[in-house]
C-alpha cells in the first residue's frame, strides 16, 4: 500500500511516501504553509500524485504520553484529511523524530539552510519508516 506521511509543523510541514511493497519510504517535500486548510490542500494534492491510499500523521505526544496542542493540532489535520478529503488516516506517535533527523543531519553534516530544508521532510521519513515497521509487527510479517 502507497502511504504519505506527514509531519506537521507551524511553518513547515514535512511529506514523506513509501513504495507500494512498504520497503522504502523517501522525503517528498517541506510545504512552507501555515493555514491548516491549505496545508490539507497541499497534501491532498501530492497524495493523489503519489497515489497514496493512507495518510499517517506524526502524533507528537508529550513524553509522559499526555496530549498537548501540538498533537491537538495534529489530530484536527488529520480529521481534515478524513473528512474532507476521504482518507484512511492514521495518527503515529513521533516523540523524538525531529531529535533523530536532527542527528542523522549532524552525521552528514548537514548545516544552515541546507539542514532547515530538509529536517521536517526526513521526520516524516522517519515517521513512515517506523509506522511500516508497527504495521509489520502487528500484522506477524
Amino acid at each position: 500500500m502507497i502511504i504519505l506521511s506527514v509531519d506537521y509543523g507551524d511553518a513547515r510541514t514535512g511529506i514523506a511516501v513509501c513504495d507500494r511493497g512498504e520497503l522504502l519510504a523517501s522525503p517528498v517535500t517541506v510545504i512552507k504553509e501555515s493555514w491548516p486548510p491549505k496545508v490539507a490542500a497541499v497534501i491532498d494534492r501530492i497524495a493523489k500524485e503519489k497515489g497514496a491510499e493512507r495518510i499517517v500523521v506524526g502524533y507528537p505526544k508529550n513524553m509522559d504520553g499526555s496530549r498537548g496542542f501540538r498533537a491537538e493540532k495534529c489530530a484536527e489535520l488529520a480529521d481534515m484529511l478524513r473528512e474532507d478529503y476521504g482518507y484512511d488516516t492514521d495518527l503515529y506517535d513521533e516523540r523524538l523524530t525531529t531529535v533523530e533527523a536532527h542527528r542523522a543531519l549532524n552525521v552528514t553534516n548537514t548545516r544552515g539552510k541546507d539542514r532547515k530544508a530538509v529536517v521536517d521532510a526526513l521526520s516524516a521519513v522517519i515517521i513512515l519508516e517506523d509506522y511500516i515497521k508497527f504495521r509489520k509487527n502487528r500484522n506477524g510479517n
